[in-house]
């Protein structure tokens, strides 16, 4: 087991790699180890020399899907906290989701029920959670401090801010409601500068 992508062997990663490709194909309910083995085009024993059970290959692969869906967000604290903030929401909420960026914005939806009964799923889905808060809120506290944004409580702001766009991402994927992304997207440019522009 890993801690995290950067640690993990060529194989290892190769079998990363056969499981997200497995997954879209196949959706969560159909993936099993011969289906990722038949993407890995190895034998089903290499990958039971890494993971002694699917358990064990997902929660690694949860691992690996959470640092790559973070890489495709600048976590970087600049120098302009307004600039920042509307910058982490277009990314998080863009008005169109590329193709790469859906299926692993899926994967993680796919895999999100586990967290409910098994505690090392909720940790990860926790750890990315706190890291997306955790730049915002320093962004609302360089913001405040720099007298750009009002006197608020940073912590409340990024939870609220967080909460929408994770509201709007799940509804993305998981209805045909189209439209309902770009006006998440308006509602937080419009907190911002209702409520949080000094």
């Amino acid at each position: 087991m890993t801690e995290n992508s950067d640690t993990l062997g060529a194989t290892e990663k190769e079998i990363m790699y056969a499981t997200h490709h497995a997954m879209v194909k196949s959706g969560y309910a159909e993936l099993s180890i011969s289906r990722i083995s038949d993407e890995l085009d190895k034998a089903k024993s290499t990958i039971y020399h890494y993971y002694d059970s699917k358990d064990a290959l997902l929660l690694d692969f949860l691992r690996f899907s959470i640092d790559r869906f973070e890489s495709t967000v600048n976590t970087t604290i600049g120098a302009h906290p307004k600039g920042d903030l509307d910058h982490i929401i277009l990314t998080l909420l863009p008005c169109q989701l590329k193709k790469e960026k859906r299926q692993l914005h899926c994967v993680l939806v796919n895999i999100m029920p586990h967290a409910l009964d098994q505690e090392a799923f909720r940790e990860q889905f926790t750890e990315i959670d706190n890291r997306l808060k955790t730049i915002i809120e320093k962004t609302v506290r360089r913001g405040v401090r720099t007298n750009v944004f009002r006197d608020v409580d940073p912590a409340q702001a990024a939870e609220h801010i967080l909460a929408v766009i994770k509201g709007a991402m799940c509804t993305r994927l998981t209805t045909n409601r189209e439209a309902a992304t770009a006006r998440a997207r308006t509602s937080l440019f419009s907190y911002i500068d209702s409520h949080l522009m000094a």
